[in-house]
């Protein structure tokens, strides 16, 4: 009998992450590379440096880890310290982002972290991004090389010895990625160098973002522009005839709303189209909840008129607000109905949101007004009631408990029998933060967007009145009315109660601010900073 043999137990493979280094790019969020965002959405932990943090959050999943990388003191660690994070969550299993600020790549600052990586032993795959280079500059206005300007040379910074002579070449493009604060000795030596005194210069500070200010002189007189502009802080500089091309190709920093910080007092719904349009013009809309949506005190009466308008009982219903569909879509929903509740029913509905969330909900409604999203629109519009026609003559109305009687009555004169029902109660919403408060009071916000009357009284009742610097914008007469009746200033009335007609009306009035400012030879059209600087010089 041969000797029996023990085999040894076989070792389960550890599981690995992955790791990904990737480019955040030169400032705007919405520059991140398809794979960047691909890859933030799969991350488990992302290392992200301070700066680029509102990045990471806004497209990782809420289960991540993110994790910012600087010590208590709020000094950035070090490549060996940060990596330890990747490292150990790589081993772990994880799927790991290093998101880094700018452009790594071109500024070299990913050849550390990769050494740590290889020590480590830990693979990694690398995400590039848009370049601080082409992206700043396209975002300042001009390209980086032309018909005759081919070369472009390209300085991290002027902390080390520069050959100057190398770049006399008035068919040269020179790029410093990091000298803004050194703009004015670079001229210096440019001209020593042999470059003409007429030569352009631009520096960019905070680029692709809304923070962006550009100064552009010539060689001789960057330094009193830079004294004028009183800025500071890190920025690019470029050198050459590229800069030329600003005076026709420059489209960021001439937005009507450019960095205009817009108050956008709301509902319980955020509009999506109102803030987008906003943004495309140039603006930082920040929203505030003025109103809370809340179901019913006496719930009964509106589920007797749910179970009527499945049994039929009603021949209309009418929605004059998106919270008004909500209502009515969260009740059928209670019962394990949907939208083919409404079959053989006309519906009629006024606003654009109201009208988006039914056909959201599968419903498309047979009567809007075609031109004023009014209940008076709506009203002028709605048939009267024919007997032959008809074979019902009952209209469900779901409203909020403190709207008005006016479509209801109106319909009644048109032969009508209405069920006026309490479908939700609007409430005050808590105060925003303190921060927020301050800013409305003092004029730290550029205008502020008024979309219905209540919104007026409720913001000025849980943060007080916005200063009177502040461009009061609103949405039609009745809400430039109770604006009015507060105490403020309407600046902006749009002719059409839309929410797109709204972000239009603020960008028009923004627009004519900037041209008036350009003529007067002032530097600012931005309210609440013509403001700071008021401020300024009576100190």
């Amino acid at each position: 009998m041969s000797p029996s043999r023990s085999r040894k137990p076989t070792r389960t493979p550890k599981v690995l992450g992955t790791v990904a280094l990737v480019a955040a790019g030169p400032g705007d969020p919405e520059l991140l590379t398809l794979r960047a965002v691909a890859l933030l959405g799969q991350a488990h932990t992302v290392v992200v440096d301070a700066d680029v943090e509102h990045m990471a959050r806004r497209h990782t999943s809420v289960e991540a880890t993110v994790i910012v990388a600087v010590g208590e003191d709020g000094v950035p660690l070090e490549p060996a310290a940060r990596i330890k994070y990747v490292v150990e969550s790589y081993r772990g299993g994880q799927h790991v982002v290093r998101l880094m600020s700018g452009d790594p790549v071109l500024d070299g600052s990913i050849t550390a972290e990769i050494s740590a990586l290889r020590k480590a032993k830990v693979p990694f795959e690398i995400a590039p991004g848009v370049s601080n280079l082409s992206g700043i500059a396209a975002y300042a206005g001009f390209t980086l090389t032309t018909r005759t300007t081919r070369d472009v040379h390209v300085l991290a910074d002027v902390t080390h010895p520069v050959d100057w002579t190398a770049l006399a070449d008035e068919r040269t493009t020179v790029v410093v990625l990091d000298g803004a604060e050194d703009a004015a000795a670079i001229a210096k030596e440019l001209i020593k160098a042999g470059r003409k005194p007429s030569t352009p210069m631009v520096i960019t500070r905070s680029g692709t973002t809304v923070e962006q200010r550009s100064i552009e002189a010539s060689l001789e007189d960057i330094p009193a522009a830079i004294k004028a502009a009183k800025q500071a802080g890190p920025g690019m500089v470029v050198v050459g005839e590229v800069v030329e091309q600003r005076e026709k190709m420059a489209w960021f920093e001439v937005k009507p709303l450019f960095g205009w910080r817009v108050l956008v007092p709301r509902t319980q719904e955020r509009s999506d189209d109102l803030l987008d349009r906003l943004i495309r013009a140039g603006a930082v809309p920040q929203e505030v909840a003025t109103i809370s949506v809340e179901p019913p005190r006496t719930p009964q009466q509106m589920e007797r008129a749910v179970h009527g308008l499945v049994s039929g009982r009603y021949e209309w219903i009418g929605f004059t607000s998106v919270n008004a569909v909500r209502a009515v879509r969260e009740k059928l929903e209670e019962y394990g109905l949907d939208a083919r509740s409404f079959a053989g029913l006309k519906v009629a509905a006024v606003g654009e949101d109201a009208v988006e969330a039914l056909v959201a909900f599968g419903v498309k409604p047979d009567l809007v007004p075609e031109g004023d999203q009014t209940t008076a629109a709506l009203l002028a519009e709605w048939p009267p009631y024919d007997d032959i026609v008809d074979p019902i003559n009952r209209v469900f109305l779901p409203r909020a408990d403190i709207a008005t009687e006016t479509l209801s009555a109106g319909l009644v004169e048109l032969g009508w029998e209405v069920e006026d029902i309490t479908a939700y109660r609007t409430v005050r919403a808590a105060p925003p933060p303190a921060q927020t408060r301050e800013a409305i009071k003092s004029g730290g916000f550029d205008a502020v967007l008024f979309t219905s009357s209540s919104t007026v009284r409720n913001l000025v009742g849980i943060a007080g009145k916005p200063h009177a610097t502040t461009v009061v914008a609103c949405i039609g007469p009745a809400t430039a009315k109770t604006a009015e009746e507060h105490g403020l200033r309407v600046d902006v009335l749009c002719e059409q109660p839309t929410h797109a007609a709204l972000a239009d009306a603020l960008a028009e009035h923004g627009e004519q601010l900037r041209q008036a400012a350009l003529a007067a030879g002032e530097a600012t059209w931005r309210p609440s900073r013509k403001r700071a600087a008021a401020r300024k010089r009576s100190t």
